[in-house]
Parts: structure tokens; sequence; C-alpha cells
């Protein structure tokens, strides 16, 4: 009677969606890319970024929280006291500012290539703003770009929303709360826009992507790509890059969803990855991978 019934519970039970994957990239490890100063590590890296001359900039949770090294891997400096609680995301505009999303101190902050601040997000004494607040966060993740200049701000482990400014950092709109359904996430934990102005969310607990249109209007889902932690868009090949924190990887999208790429597997040694947080492209491809658990930011090139 036992063996019946579990055999009745089972055949009552949705199938689990099957992983989905796809052919490996055509990319090489850069070994001992990372060129620190002697006697200087890193901490977490939770976000990484290129500028316009492909300079990359690595945030981390450790003693030098933003450092800039060129695409050799050679160090070109620091920014000092930076008011920053928890790292989490970094992007670089095209005018060249610095954006850093402070997790734990639920604040955004736009910093000039001078490492001058020019524009703060958050409440006073960096407490939590809820799901109404238009100007903080509680436990924000990370920030993307239009071509127009509008910021979109991922708000993120509690809010479950997406935020949107113009470039002189006036609110527009908002979208989103905590759920399964359509336009609902469990986490938002990135968010990227595309040449047309489409925005793609890393809905991380929910195991999918969401695309909306400009202003929040949903368009649709991807599922079964495993959790998506970090996404960049790259306008060169007109494709998303998605680090799959959960399954170790990195994934190459078409902008239907459909991977045409793979890069890595779990692992300690170079070339492995362990809690991929987000992820980078530069003018010639290379991409750039920055881990928590790792403790470092690896560059793989064509």
């Amino acid at each position: 009677m036992a063996r019946f019934l579990l055999l009745a519970l089972l055949a009552g039970l949705p199938l689990l969606a099957e992983l989905k994957s796809g052919p490996p990239l055509p990319l090489k490890l850069v070994k001992d890319w990372a060129k620190l100063p002697e006697g200087w590590n890193t901490g977490e890296c939770s976000g990484v970024a290129v500028d316009k001359n492909d300079n990359v900039w690595i945030f981390n949770r450790g003693p030098h929280g933003l450092i800039q090294l060129d695409k050799s891997g050679k160090f070109l400096r620091e920014f000092k006291e930076l008011p920053i609680t928890s790292s989490h995301g970094v992007r670089v505009d095209a005018e060249g500012d610095i954006w850093l999303t402070d997790v734990a101190g639920h604040s955004i902050f736009e910093f000039s290539p001078a490492g001058r601040l020019k524009m703060f997000f958050g409440n006073a004494g960096k407490s939590a703003g809820d799901n109404t607040t238009q100007y903080a966060f509680n436990r924000p993740t990370g920030v993307s770009f239009a071509a127009n200049g509008d910021i979109y701000v991922s708000d993120g482990y509690v809010n479950s929303r997406v935020v949107k400014y113009n470039r002189n950092g006036d609110f527009l709109t908002q979208w989103g709360k905590k759920g399964t359904g359509d336009g609902e996430f469990n986490l938002v934990h990135d968010v990227a826009v595309d040449s047309k102005g489409l925005v793609y969310v890393a809905d991380r607990d929910n195991n999918r992507v969401q695309v909306f249109d400009a202003n929040g209007k949903f368009i649709t889902k991807w599922n079964d790509l495993g959790s998506p932690w970090g996404l960049i868009f790259d306008p060169k090949e007109n494709v998303l890059f998605m680090s799959d924190g959960v399954n170790n990887r990195v994934l190459k999208l078409n902008l239907d969803g459909q991977i045409v790429g793979v890069l890595g597997s779990f692992g300690k040694s170079p070339g492995k990855f362990d809690f991929p947080h987000n992820i980078a492209v530069d003018s010639e491809g290379s991409i750039y991978v920055s881990e928590i658990k790792n403790w470092r930011v690896q560059k793989f090139a064509k």
C-alpha cells in the first residue's frame, strides 16, 4: 500500500524542467591577468565593469574596495574613502561616471572618473526604504542605463522592484513586487537594457529572466536558464551575457533567450567559478567575471 501511495504521489508531480545548456564559448582564460600592487588582495568580488577605454573596475569587499586596471591587468588606481557598507554592483555610464550599489547601505552612488561624488540615492543614515519610496531602497543590487541616459535600479533583495529615473535623477516610474507572477519578482538581482530600450531583469530566486518595455510593460520571460545573478548587454554582438551563480557558469544569450554559448564550471582553480556574481564585456569581446567565493575577477579572451 505504501509503495502504491508513493507511486501515485510521484505521478501527480509535474516533471522538473531540464536545465538548458549550449555549446562552449570559444574563449580562453588569460592567466594571472590582474596585476595588483605587492601585498594587495581583493575581498569578495561582487561587481566588475568596463569603461569606454576598456579599463576594468573591480568592486569588492576587501580593503581596496574599488580599483581600476587596464585591459592588460596593469593597476591604474584605487578610489579611497568610499562610504560603502557592502559592495554589490558597479557600472560605468556613457559619460565615464562610475555607479556603485551599496547593498547593505541601501544606497546608489554616482562618482566622476576623478572620484568626486555627483549623485546619491538613499535615505539619511542609509536606512532602508520600502516599495513606495522613490529615492531609497532595501538591499539594492545594480544599475543599468538606456541610450538616452535613463537609469534603471534593481531593488533588490526585499523590495523586489525596478525603479526608473531620468539622467538628472528625477523619478519616472517603478514596477514589481514580491511574487511569482508575470511582472513580479523574487530577488531582483540585476538589470540590463538593450539597444532598443528593452529591459531585462534577473529574477534570481524565481530562476528566470523577465523582459519589459522601457516603462515596465511585461513582454516575456525566459525560464530554465539557471539562476540569473548578473546581466550585461553587449551592443557589438547584440547579445546578453548572464552569470548563473548557482550552476557556476556564464551564458551567452541571443535576444530570444536562447543559449548560444556556455563558459565555466564549479571549481577553485583558475578558469573555474565559485559563485560568479557579475560580468562585464569589453570592446574586443573579452569577458570579465567577478566571483564571491573565489575572491577574484577572471578574464577570458578570444
